[in-house]
């Protein structure tokens, strides 16, 4: 069975081709027809069409691109954001605030004077910032051969899945309670490993899981949403660990071990 790591190379280098096919697609629709053909000759329209159309790909390529790097360098996350999204206190688009959101919608912007008409920007401001995203992106394969890379979370990530595995099998065999309480720890190891991820201060030395997820969102971490799902987890984990008048039911247990599966994969 390959490992987290092996899946992430993999994941990365798919992502790093299809980031250089995207990146050539871009350069080609904002080239002239005659600066192709000077460069494709006769070959133009066959090399158009095995690359992706940028406007189409791109968010697929962008999801899954920002999901690999909020796991694995999460310090240039924001940067990686920032080459995508608007600048939230812009007040005019030109070459410096323009982003790939204004390529995808097509924005072009022009500054008239007299009778003189000036191009702010248009697409082609883009290009540097795809350009950066795809250079962050390829940092992440450096940490990957570099020896200060820390496989700590991957191998956490591992055990998670195995004993993840390990409750269902249980809930399989009707052992509810017992994997219910599996799950709750492995979500309350999570969320403590979370907190240790965000320099996320904990007032008591030995916190609960309502003091993790609650210190989460009061640090940001996790949105209301999300909090709300954590604290419906937690409220099932009790019920398997600590009333004995109700048997949590399958359902409830599925739910927790589906739950706990999805806060481990983007809660970070």
């Amino acid at each position: 069975m390959s490992s987290n790591l092996d899946r992430y190379k993999n994941d990365l280098d798919r992502l790093l081709k299809f980031g250089s096919d995207l990146e050539m697609a871009m350069l080609l629709e904002c080239a002239s027809k005659a600066e192709i053909e000077k460069i494709y000759g006769e070959n133009a329209a066959s090399v158009r069409k095995s690359l992706p159309k940028f406007k189409e790909e791109y968010q697929v390529w962008y999801s899954e691109a920002k999901t690999l790097i909020q796991q694995l360098l999460p310090d240039r996350l924001s940067d990686f954001v920032r080459y995508y999204e608007k600048p939230k206190a812009r007040k005019e688009i030109n070459a410096e605030t323009y982003r790939i959101e204004d390529y995808l919608q097509g924005i072009c912007t022009t500054r008239t004077s007299g009778l003189n008409k000036e191009r702010l920007a248009g697409p082609e401001a883009a290009i540097p910032h795809f350009e950066q995203q795809l250079a962050i992106l390829k940092s992440v394969k450096t940490r990957f051969e570099s020896s200060l890379f820390d496989i700590r979370l991957l191998v956490q990530a591992d055990l998670f899945d195995s004993e993840l595995d390990a409750a269902k099998e249980l809930a399989k065999k009707g052992f509810t309670r017992a994997a219910g309480a599996l799950a709750g720890v492995l979500l309350e190891r999570h969320l403590g490993q979370v907190c240790d991820n965000h320099g996320t201060k904990v007032a008591k030395k030995t916190p609960t899981m309502f003091d993790l997820y609650n210190a989460l969102k009061d640090a940001n971490v996790i949105d209301v949403p999300q909090w709300r799902f954590v604290q419906h987890l937690g409220d099932i984990r009790n019920l398997c660990d600590h009333s004995k008048a109700n048997e949590p039911t399958i359902e409830q247990v599925n739910d927790l071990i589906d739950g706990v599966t999805k806060i481990t994969k983007t809660v970070f």
